[in-house]
């Protein structure tokens, strides 16, 4: 059987010209990078005022978001004013000081040595919604992307205020952030004709409002918990309040509470709620990926939701997750304002100029990876090819400005798709074109239908065929 091959944008045979870029940029951003691109190891021009330089290689990687990472630790004006709605100054697009005392708040409360302790939120969630699922008629049709993003707002949201809190808030937050989603453009036309940065963007009202809805929830699930000293349900927010800043010994106010807290749940939402849709849609399309799969999950899994003593044991999982995220990173454009004049890969990079990390390109570089355009989990698994280089895979960032949970968030697709994976499978529905589209993150379109199968009825299907067949 030939490895599969999922789609990606027609990619032009040449550069566009700036206003063509513009125009398809605002559609899809991976629709821009023309083929020679996925092969460059730095490459730009200036696009209006400003120099745009996208770093595509390991070492060029490395040198600007590593070694140089003072330098480039601002976001980019596009990443700034269409987050700042919403997530104010939270860690995703602050710098400085304030960066950096939150992040001392932060990081702790996510560490990877949590893990035991989060995962079991994990595991709820996951359990609740196979229960979901089992209760579906055969065939029955479900919108993949959606369902994945009740999921894990569902886990994150618990996470982050406690299940008894966090449960009934998920659902007013996850519609309101793929409302502000939609609405969000995708290219700040004024920074890149050179309107300075302190001059305030229009922001529409759906924008705001879908913005203020998030935060309403937020403020009072702040009150609830900071209010409630004595209370004994873990939550990441509970610990963080008991965390102080950096070197001020102090705590962070609440407007800094509800900041980090929408960071929080927009990368641990969003981000894994997409890596799973696309994970389903290459299994429907894989079929000897899914039935190895299968194998792993019967053998490793019982009737009950992975735990985390699980993960370990689920190889195969775990690298189908890491191929999705090569494939379609969740965040596939990471931007940088220079701070300084620098050189970088032999490039002269001018202060005020954009440096792109584009994992899109260097996740499928003709250089770095074999067949880069195929689903090929095996090149994740003991033996496998692997990684080319520490900084040719970047799904969480790199540098000192890598997510926090990143640990968190593969062990949560991991688990979530293992404990559905052993009861059900998702079939793409018939004559339904899949395209991937970049706005804030990489989704499969706006919708992903796909038809429930449950596992137990294929098995006893087969096997009352083959009983017929026997003398």
């Amino acid at each position: 059987m030939a490895a599969y091959i999922p789609p990606y944008p027609l990619r032009p045979q040449k550069a566009l010209p700036p206003l063509a870029l513009l125009r398809l940029a605002r559609r899809n951003l991976l629709a821009i990078w023309p083929e020679e691109t996925f092969s460059k190891t730095i490459f730009g021009h200036r696009l209006f005022r400003r120099g745009v330089i996208v770093v595509n290689s390991p070492e060029t990687v490395k040198q600007t978001f590593v070694d140089g990472a003072a330098a480039y630790e601002k976001k980019s004006p596009q990443q700034r004013n269409a987050l700042k709605p919403l997530i104010g100054d939270g860690l995703f697009i602050s710098d400085g000081e304030i960066w950096r005392n939150r992040r001392k708040v932060v990081a702790p409360v996510t560490h990877i040595s949590r893990l035991p302790e989060l995962t079991e939120g994990i595991s709820a969630g996951a359990g609740a919604h196979l229960a979901s699922w089992k209760a579906l008629p055969e065939g029955a049709e479900i919108d993949a992307l959606a369902d994945m993003a009740h999921l894990t707002a569902g886990i994150i949201c618990a996470t982050i205020f406690g299940r008894k809190l966090g449960t009934k808030a998920a659902e007013t937050i996850v519609s309101a952030f793929s409302v502000y989603q939609k609405l969000i453009n995708q290219m700040d036309v004024l920074s890149l004709i050179g309107v300075p940065d302190f001059l305030p963007r229009f922001q529409g009202f759906r924008i705001r409002a879908a913005a203020r809805r998030i935060h309403t929830v937020l403020d009072g699930l702040i009150d609830s918990i900071l209010a409630d000293k004595n209370a004994s349900e873990t939550s990441l927010l509970r610990s963080m309040s008991q965390t102080k800043m950096g070197d001020t010994g102090t705590a962070m106010d609440h407007r800094a509470f509800r900041d980090e807290a929408a960071v929080l749940f927009m990368a641990g939402h969003e981000t894994t709620a997409n890596t799973l849709a696309w994970a389903w849609f290459l299994l429907s399309q894989d079929p000897e990926t899914e039935r190895r799969l299968h194998a792993e999950v019967d053998a490793v899994l019982g009737e009950g939701p992975a735990q985390f003593a699980d993960f370990a044991k689920l190889p195969f999982s775990r690298a189908i997750i890491e191929e999705t995220l090569r494939l379609y990173p969740p965040v596939p454009l990471q931007a940088r304002t220079a701070a300084e004049d620098q050189t970088v890969g032999g490039r002269s990079v001018k202060k005020g100029d954009l440096v792109i990390l584009n994992a899109w390109l260097l996740h499928r570089h003709k250089s770095l990876w074999d067949q880069p355009d195929t689903f090929l989990p095996d090149r994740f698994m003991p033996g496998g090819s692997g990684i080319p280089s520490r900084y040719a895979y970047v799904p969480f960032s790199i540098g000192p400005r890598v997510c926090t949970g990143a640990a968190f968030g593969l062990t949560e697709a991991v688990l979530c798709l293992a404990t559905l994976a052993r009861h059900v499978r998702l079939r793409l529905k018939p004559d339904w074109v899949v395209e991937p589209v970049c706005r804030l993150s990489l989704r499969p379109g706006e919708r992903l239908p796909m038809l429930i199968e449950h596992r137990r009825a294929a098995v006893a299907a087969v096997a009352e065929d083959v009983a017929e067949t026997l003398p």
